[in-house]
């Protein structure tokens, strides 16, 4: 009878095990791709939809048939898709600038077309404005432009979910960015606004010369659905997306805010460090998916999944209809 019990409980385990290994995603790593202290790595794997009427946040917002809406609640926002054949992908991370304060959107979805209003998890990104800003409309949000840019700002807003958190490390991105173009990038109008920051002439131009060099390298791969990079030969972040075409819309957007950051920490780079490597970040991603899941009901239909370990964290967006993996953003903690 014991005995029985013994492989009973192996057969359990092997079970569960088995399920993991064919959930766990399979990507290739490419070579990486350098300029100054950022190096791209670029992700290869298969695409998870078909879909192609998925707008980006920016796309949908420039066309205005994205809104999104104050509700007066810092950590809530509404979204409403008002289009009649296109969803919308919304990313953890991107900023939308307006409202009573400007904000991120916490979690990963896909609004579907002619949606109704949605209710978001936010986090504030602006902590000294509690109002209209110039003729900025404080019901609604006007653009989507840009997007968290380090990864001490992913930890606090996907792992911690701190609003306090969240501000600080958002005042620290403000400091090293000012450290390293040479002047202070707070704007008068708003010093605490992240995306004012984003918006100096100085952090624009700096990036800029990362996104030139870089932004060609992802031509004429149809098979590439997300990228790892790091900043002074140190891993940092990895974006995984649900097919390639999304990916491609995402591109310059994701480019430009691992350049800001890559700019942040000019400081710190050493002629001496070693170059990352694609086997360390096929390591890293995997160490990370080994986790326990903590899942919990996000968004709309979305259910995120967090994988946290001491040195890494991965956070994967699942489409509770579809079964799709919309995103899965993996940190290095260390």
């Amino acid at each position: 009878m014991k005995l029985k019990c013994i492989f009973g409980a192996i057969a359990v385990f092997l079970f569960f095990n088995a399920i993991a290994d064919a959930q766990s995603p399979s990507y290739r790593i490419s070579a990486p791709y350098t300029h100054k202290n950022l190096t791209i790595f670029l992700v290869h794997g298969k695409d998870e939809t078909s879909k192609t009427n998925i707008l980006t946040l920016q796309e949908a917002m420039s066309r205005q048939i994205l809104r999104v809406y104050e509700t007066s609640d810092v950590n809530e926002l509404a979204v409403e898709n008002i289009s009649k054949t296109f969803d919308v992908f919304i990313q953890s991370g991107d900023i939308v600038k307006g409202g009573k304060q400007d904000r991120i959107l916490g979690v990963s979805i896909i609004i579907p077309a002619h949606s109704g209003r949605i209710k978001i998890e936010s986090y504030c990104v602006e902590s000294g404005r509690w109002q209209k800003r110039g003729n900025e409309d404080a019901g609604q949000f006007t653009s989507s432009n840009d997007r968290i840019v380090s990864k001490e700002l992913k930890l606090a807003a996907n792992g911690a979910r701190s609003q306090q958190d969240v501000w600080a490390k958002v005042s620290e991105a403000q400091e090293k960015l000012s450290r390293n173009v040479g002047g202070q990038v707070a704007s008068a109008s708003s010093s605490s606004s992240l995306q004012l920051s984003l918006e100096n002439g100085r952090v624009t131009a700096t990036a800029d010369e990362y996104v030139r060099k870089l932004s060609s390298l992802i031509d004429g791969k149809s098979d590439v659905i997300g990228y790892a990079f790091a900043v002074n030969g140190r891993i940092n972040s990895a974006d995984i997306y649900a097919s390639n075409a999304l990916f491609k819309k995402l591109w310059p957007r994701m480019l430009k805010a691992a350049a800001v950051e890559a700019v942040s920490e000019l400081d710190g780079q050493s002629r001496n460090a070693p170059m990352a490597k694609p086997a360390e970040v096929q390591a890293f991603m995997s160490e990370a998916d080994s986790a326990p899941a903590d899942e919990r009901a996000a968004s709309g239909a979305v259910r995120v999944v967090t994988r946290d370990k001491k040195d890494s964290a991965v956070y994967e967006s699942r489409d509770d209809k579809s079964k799709t993996v919309v995103h899965r953003a993996y940190v290095k903690k260390q």
